[in-house]
């Protein structure tokens, strides 16, 4: 089964400098790749400042600047793990170097026959 690892942090909380913090990413995913679990090599995203929200209401677009809520932690990013069970994709998703001063949530990927 597919697990979805989203990575969420406060913007300005990583506990190493950016370069330190991509060779950790890094040597996770090489760590993960050689497994068998990872279905991709995941992605960053860009701050959320550049985020836009779009919601459909009364069959109009209405586009506002930001994320869909206020909160501290924010989406940075994300993997799509293959593990045979839900404690093995927890078990890869507390390795994400983030998870140590942000959190990670993994779900199940929707399969549609």
């Amino acid at each position: 089964m597919q697990y979805m690892a989203l990575i969420y942090a406060a913007e300005d909380a990583d506990d190493v400098d950016l370069n330190t913090l991509i060779q950790q990413y890094t040597e996770f995913g090489e760590k993960a790749a050689a497994a068998g679990v990872l279905v991709d090599d995941g992605n960053a995203l860009q701050p959320v400042s550049t985020a836009t929200t779009v919601r459909l209401r009364n069959g109009k677009a209405e586009i506002t600047d930001g994320p869909f809520a206020e909160t501290k932690e924010q989406l940075g990013g994300y993997y799509i793990l293959d593990c045979d069970t839900l404690d093995t994709a927890l078990h890869w998703a507390a390795q994400i170097p983030s998870a140590r001063y942000g959190s990670i949530e993994v779900r199940p990927v929707m399969q549609f026959d």
